[in-house]
């Protein structure tokens, strides 16, 4: 069942147009990768879905209810949360209150904010510094506790935004298996990452932007063999050149 749909979405900055025309649906508790090149309107397409901005044309609907031009908040409370590629946590506020904020906030009527950001850090590994201050993590940690404010909120759909990005191999494959954790709790998950290797092993499927039109869906081995998504990232040439190499 479709949880989170996308119908013919525009968003237009003056004369340039930075999503065009995008329509999408995902299912209730699938993982799905955004991928595209710099400038390719995922984060704007996010931005969207999220309440940040508004589309100058088209419908978001999140389990069958329209939610196009509400707040950030407002869509929180229904249950769709984002995180951010450049974390900012209450910096003056410990983890465990980090992640009571989001369970307080959230709209989703949790009797105990501070046990549910205790579970919420223990899931993502830092309940043993719960009662430290974010100063004090790595940019891993950091991100896990971004994660974690997110889930505080109890949400059914979570857009994680280069969730991966600055991380290395270590940290990078710890979050992958914390987001296939989550999909495993039967969470929908919308990621936008530019560590391919990552977003290609945790999601089911993948949409490709670029130019801010929705250009490819599918498998991560479709999209990985489709010539119209390695000419977008490679050159125009390219598609040619794989052709060439696959006779």
């Amino acid at each position: 069942m479709t949880v989170l749909e996308g119908e013919q979405l525009t968003k237009r900055f003056g004369g340039i147009v930075a999503v065009d025309d995008v329509s999408f649906a995902i299912d209730r508790g699938e993982t799905v990768g955004l991928i595209g090149p710099n400038g390719a309107g995922k984060s704007t397409l996010f931005r969207l879905i999220s309440g940040v901005q508004e589309p100058n044309e088209g419908t978001v609907y999140l389990d069958g209810n329209d939610i196009t031009g509400l707040s950030p908040h407002e869509i929180c409370h229904r249950g769709l949360v984002r995180t951010h590629q450049i974390v900012r946590p209450f910096e003056t506020l410990t983890l465990v209150e980090n992640a009571a904020v989001g369970a307080e906030f959230g709209g989703r009527d949790v009797d105990d904010p501070e046990e549910r950001a205790h579970e919420v850090l223990e899931f993502v590994g830092l309940d043993e510094m719960a009662h430290t201050t974010p100063d004090e993590l790595s940019v891993g940690a950091l991100k896990r506790l971004e994660i974690a404010r997110a889930l505080a909120t109890d949400p059914e759909v979570l857009l994680f935004d280069e969730v991966a990005g600055g991380l290395d191999t270590e940290e990078t494959e710890a979050i992958v298996d914390l987001i296939g954790d989550i999909g495993d709790q039967g969470k929908t998950v919308f990621l936008i990452d530019h560590v391919m290797r990552a977003l290609m092993s945790v999601s089911e499927r993948v949409f490709v932007l670029d130019n801010g039109s929705l250009i490819a869906s599918g498998t991560p081995d479709e999209i990985q063999n489709d010539r119209r998504v390695i000419e977008a990232y490679l050159g125009e040439n390219a598609g040619e050149t794989a052709g060439a190499a696959g006779d």
